[in-house]
């Protein structure tokens, strides 16, 4: 079978609730959607395509081509129809492939024992047709098959990104409670930023809301940042197809001069790990990080953007003492940030009350098992059509 220039289903799959901003990337990259769905999107093409989908895509996880779709009742069932499939004609005799899954059948306890199952057909298959074995592991570094099994629908596919496109490569130091790049990349997505105005990012952290915020304000794409993808270990794999995209994200990558970002934090760790983080990524001379208290955070006459992400308070006393950090955030965004569009993004709806101002959107997320808002608030300057009270109290 020839992945690379034969059309089939593919499934770009993304934590839960990023699908809005993943239908948008994929959109204007000129691929037309089959269908979305809370945690992906569905649409057709080739191995080829997914090159360019892995390059590119700030908030997928994984970009799988389908091979085959059938009905299976029991493990040695999926071994009869996996053992038919020419994986031959995709993987090297002498090479390296692993087997992820996710099952949901009652035959199946744990889905290491689906894994083996998985590579007993494929290194079977392999041995009769070549004489010769692939190995086989758990790390992502080589070709790897993925299997979604649930009641009697199963299918198989090609994962061709291998580790996942979530996280994209430049965060060295993970800093106290990170938020995940391709969640960052989601929300700020879902702003009404326009990538030229100020963003200013109080509490900062280990700096990944503004370092994607710099990204994607110049069109760096994750596929800069990364060497190694499960489709370059796939029969068939042209270099030059990959060296041609990679040159074109490196000609689309726009220089912004005037763009202000700002990224803050109270402690000198946070902001020498944000820093190491930004060198990482090719941003750290796009961003002006500052330690001081977010109160004290420089704000641009210019209006443009201000996003916070706040702890959530996991115990008593830490969400008691919150109160008062939510409360301050909400003076300091209705007092010193009028003319911005405000964001906050919690997980906690109780603290988020202390703010003070009423949100204009609620925007639906998830942090890891967590379920999130990013709030949003406009913080009108000076008075709109009349109303003298600038940003509306809730």
């Amino acid at each position: 079978m020839k992945v690379f220039t034969t059309p089939s289903r593919i499934i770009i799959t993304c934590h839960k609730w990023l699908s809005p901003a993943l239908q948008s990337e994929v959109t204007e990259l000129g691929f037309s959607i089959v269908r979305s769905f809370q945690t992906g999107v569905e649409l057709k093409g080739t191995v080829a395509d997914c090159i360019r989908l892995n390059l590119n895509l700030r908030c997928a996880s994984q970009v799988m081509y389908s091979l085959k779709a059938f009905t299976c009742n029991d493990p040695d069932e999926l071994y009869r129809e996996l053992v038919s499939v020419e994986w031959e004609t995709m993987l090297a005799p002498d090479g390296y492939f692993s087997v992820t899954s996710n099952v949901f059948h009652p035959t199946i306890q744990t889905n290491l024992f689906a894994n083996l199952r998985v590579k007993d057909a494929v290194v079977d298959r392999m041995r009769n047709q070549t004489g010769k074995r692939p190995s086989t592991g758990s790390g992502l570094t080589g070709a790897v098959v993925y299997l979604f099994w649930k009641h009697e629908e199963a299918e198989i596919f090609l994962d061709t990104s291998g580790e996942t496109l979530a996280k994209h490569g430049y965060r060295k130091l993970p800093g106290k409670a990170p938020m995940l790049e391709a969640l960052a990349a989601a929300t700020i997505l879902s702003t009404k930023w326009d990538k030229r105005s100020p963003f200013i990012n109080p509490m900062c952290g280990s700096g990944t809301l503004a370092i994607e915020a710099a990204l994607i304000a110049t069109n760096r794409r994750p596929g800069l940042l990364r060497t190694n993808y499960a489709f370059m270990h796939i029969t068939g794999y042209d270099k030059q197809v990959y060296e041609h995209e990679l040159k074109l994200l490196r000609e689309q990558v726009k220089e912004l001069p005037g763009s202000i970002i700002i990224a803050s934090d109270r402690s000198e760790l946070a902001i020498s790990t944000a820093k190491t983080n930004a060198a990482a990524a090719g941003v750290e001379n796009m961003i002006d990080f500052m330690v001081c208290d977010f109160e004290k955070t420089v704000v641009p006459e210019q209006p443009g953007v201000i996003m916070f992400n706040p702890e959530y308070g996991e115990r008593l006393g830490d969400e008691i003492e919150l109160n008062a950090t939510y409360a301050r955030m909400g003076d300091f965004l209705k007092n010193e940030c009028r003319g911005y569009t405000g964001y906050v993004f919690t997980g906690n709806l109780d603290l988020a009350k202390k703010i003070r101002l009423k949100p204009s959107r609620r925007i639906e997320f998830f942090n890891a098992t967590i379920d999130c808002r990013l709030l949003e608030y406009e913080l009108y300057a000076g008075t709109k059509r009349g109303d003298k009270t600038g940003p509306q109290v809730s």
